[in-house]
């Protein structure tokens, strides 16, 4: 069976009370015994001094000797006088030790105590007889006047009363001290449970824990060590959780990371593999067939470059994804952002003509960020280039910039197909495409946007898109200003 702290606690607390409670009644009762015995022997040297005392002057008075014949013929009158001074039973014996008078024979005649032969020898003695209901004190001295040893006087006296009232002190003394050391023990019940109390909540806590509650929360109040205690436990529990919570993000985190991973060597694999089939597939034709067939050889001669084309664009993006990924940042400067797009817009210019499309910027005011010009320029070339190729054919694209408290917005909107709703939020992640077949034929590998948000992202903005089926879309870019 396991033993408990709290059994522990008050089995240490019962038997230090006990052993407590028994050291001091004890030590009140010898205290007591030995002040009475003291008492009582006070009070007997003050009667051996009267008696001498009367003795001494009996024989004066009657002209005796200091001898024991002197002290047979006055003994009468003393033993009297004793016995009514005294209120106690008095007899004298002679040096022998046979009883010369008494107050009562029959008391004296066979009463047989050390006291007497102690007188005998010389010595002042007496003894404490205890019986059931009384207390007797023989008392024996010998008589010596001026040296001389005369007689032997002895008393019987009644302390019966005096060890009553001793008892009932001693019963006094055992009750209080019973109520006081019951008293003490039900404090020390109280305050072991208030002390071990927390401690047992601890213990159960740190069960469920173990069992894997990490909720468990202990409620102690006390402003002590153990609150302290406890209030620590909660702080370890909270932190515990936000540690796993803190694991278990990262674990996720590693988790989605890796599946992106897979997700963009499977794709990138692909990518690469689709134009480099192409490229090998017409050149061994023409290797085989030669030049015999003028139009199959310009058309795959014109496969080969626009397949190398895509296949330098998809490396030239995959090299920037990987700048991306590396988090392999230029440094950052104070930028004109208004103007970067604005130069940006004109360079656009002659693409946009192309696809037989314009473009039209609107500049509200001179802006600056905290950037890198580079990165920038490159997230509205991948915007624009977009709402070139994927616009409606003779349409604007307007490209907007104007200016709030904290940052500058920067609004790119086309009119095109657009974008579907569930297809919006893909169109971020590398390699997605919305329309496949139109992304290979304009070249498109699907890295850029991914790449354009990674860039806004690392520049503490953020990028948007709106689109609404076969009217328009517009892409969003929100970027904080700098006010140096």
């Amino acid at each position: 069976m396991k033993t408990t702290l709290k059994f522990k606690f008050l089995l240490g607390f019962f038997v230090i009370f006990l052993a407590a409670f028994f050291a001091l009644n004890y030590s009140l009762r010898i205290m007591i015994e030995n002040n009475t015995i003291g008492i009582i022997t006070n009070e007997l040297k003050y009667i051996k001094k009267n008696c001498n005392a009367y003795v001494r002057k009996s024989l004066i008075i009657n002209h005796m000797n200091n001898d024991e014949t002197s002290f047979r013929r006055i003994v009468d009158d003393t033993i009297d006088e004793v016995k009514n001074i005294n209120e106690a039973e008095s007899a004298a014996y002679d040096l022998k030790g046979n009883l010369i008078y008494s107050s009562n024979d029959e008391i004296f005649k066979n009463l047989k105590h050390d006291d007497l032969r102690n007188a005998l020898e010389g010595l002042t003695s007496y003894v404490i007889n205890k019986e059931k209901n009384s207390t007797v004190v023989y008392f024996s001295y010998p008589v010596v006047i001026e040296g001389e040893k005369i007689g032997i006087i002895r008393l019987i006296m009644d302390y019966s009363h005096v060890y009553a009232h001793i008892a009932y002190i001693e019963r006094t003394v055992v009750y209080i001290t019973s109520i006081i050391f019951l008293l003490a023990y039900i404090f020390s019940c109280i305050l072991s449970k208030n002390v071990i109390g927390p401690i047992v909540k601890l213990t159960r806590a740190s069960k469920d824990i173990e069992q894997g509650n990490l909720m468990v929360q202990i409620d102690v109040k006390s402003k002590d060590e153990i609150g302290e205690l406890s209030m620590n436990f909660n702080k370890m529990v909270r932190q515990i959780n936000k540690q796993i919570d803190t694991i278990k993000k990262d674990r996720d985190n590693l988790s989605a990371l890796n599946n992106h991973r897979k997700f963009f060597f499977d794709n990138a694999t692909h990518e690469l593999k689709t134009p480099l089939t192409s490229i090998m597939g017409y050149a061994e034709i023409i290797k085989n067939n030669g030049f015999h067939d003028p139009e199959f050889f310009n058309k795959g001669m014109k496969n080969i470059i626009d397949e190398s084309k895509r296949l330098h664009n998809l490396v030239i993006n995959l090299l920037e994804v990987s700048k991306e990924t590396s988090k392999i940042e230029e440094e950052f400067t104070r930028i004109d952002i208004c103007e970067l797009l604005i130069d940006t817009c004109q360079n656009m210019r002659f693409k946009a003509e192309r696809y037989k499309n314009r473009i039209e910027c609107s500049v509200e005011d001179t802006f600056y960020i905290y950037g890198s010009g580079n990165k920038v320029k490159q997230v509205f070339i991948n915007i624009i280039d977009n709402a070139i190729k994927y616009g409606f054919v003779n349409s604007v694209i307007q490209v907007e910039a104007y200016g709030h408290d904290e940052y500058i917005e920067i609004k790119v909107r086309n009119e095109g197909q657009g974008i579907k709703e569930e297809d919006i939020d893909k169109v971020f992640t590398s390699f997605y495409r919305v329309d496949k077949k139109k992304s290979r034929e304009l070249g498109s590998c699907g890295l850029g946007l991914s790449i354009a948000k990674s860039i806004v992202e690392n520049h503490n903005g953020e990028i948007k898109i709106n689109s609404i089926i076969n009217k328009e879309t517009s892409v969003l870019i929100r970027l904080p200003l700098c006010r140096e």
